[in-house]
């Protein structure tokens, strides 16, 4: 019998990418979270000041909680304080650096498509980009995980472009037309860290190689 889309997801290492089309880079957000979790408030502490005062300045209280969970859920699974409060406190080249890699660890699929594509350009030394390759990551993840099979080409075509628009974020691309990587120099802070932590395969990412 086939299975469900339902346990199709459940199977699935890529389940948690569909709020990728709803929660983008959200650097300025998780710069905000970041400050509140580093002076020590709790998830509720943090969700009650965000929601009183609107700090993400958004229309509705839905959205912004939409928002403020995977803001929550990326800086957590850091597994640092040092780098929640780098998000928080450091110049918004290395915070962004770091909110690239929280972004990597709450999503396989922003891991597996910044260390497959974008490492593999550096390790490559090959700085051309352009949608070939991105089509080519989803046509391979499709091929590979029975889940992905079912996104529909809505859904796919929309984590595209945040992937894109992450990338000019964080400066990997000028603009989203841009058909060259720039390179990327990993900041101390987060190198020390990865390496501490024994993540040593998102390195790559980086543009970073031992």
């Amino acid at each position: 019998m086939a299975e469900s889309k339902e346990q199709l997801k459940a199977n699935s290492k890529y389940s948690g990418s569909g709020g990728l089309t709803r929660e983008q880079f959200l650097f300025h957000e998780m710069r905000i979270t970041a400050k509140l979790m580093n002076s020590g408030l709790d998830d509720k502490q943090i969700a009650e000041a965000i929601i009183r005062d609107n700090l993400f300045q958004y229309p509705t209280e839905k959205s912004l909680r939409n928002v403020l969970g995977g803001c929550i859920r990326r800086l957590k699974a850091l597994h640092d304080e040092t780098l929640v409060a780098a998000v928080a406190l450091q110049p918004v080249d290395v915070a962004k650096q770091i909110g690239l890699y929280a972004m990597m660890k709450n999503s396989s699929l922003v891991y597996d498509f910044m260390v497959d594509v974008i490492g593999e350009k550096y390790r490559l030394k090959d700085l051309s980009f352009g949608k070939t390759d991105v089509n080519a990551f989803f046509f391979r993840i499709q091929e590979q995980d029975d889940y992905v099979a079912t996104w529909t080409d809505s859904t796919i075509n929309k984590i595209k472009q945040v992937l894109i628009k992450t990338l000019v974020e964080t400066e990997y691309l000028d603009n989203i037309k841009s058909n060259k990587l720039n390179p990327v120099w990993i900041d101390s802070i987060l190198l020390n860290s990865i390496k501490s932590n024994g993540d040593y395969a998102a390195l790559p990412a980086f543009n970073y190689f031992e």
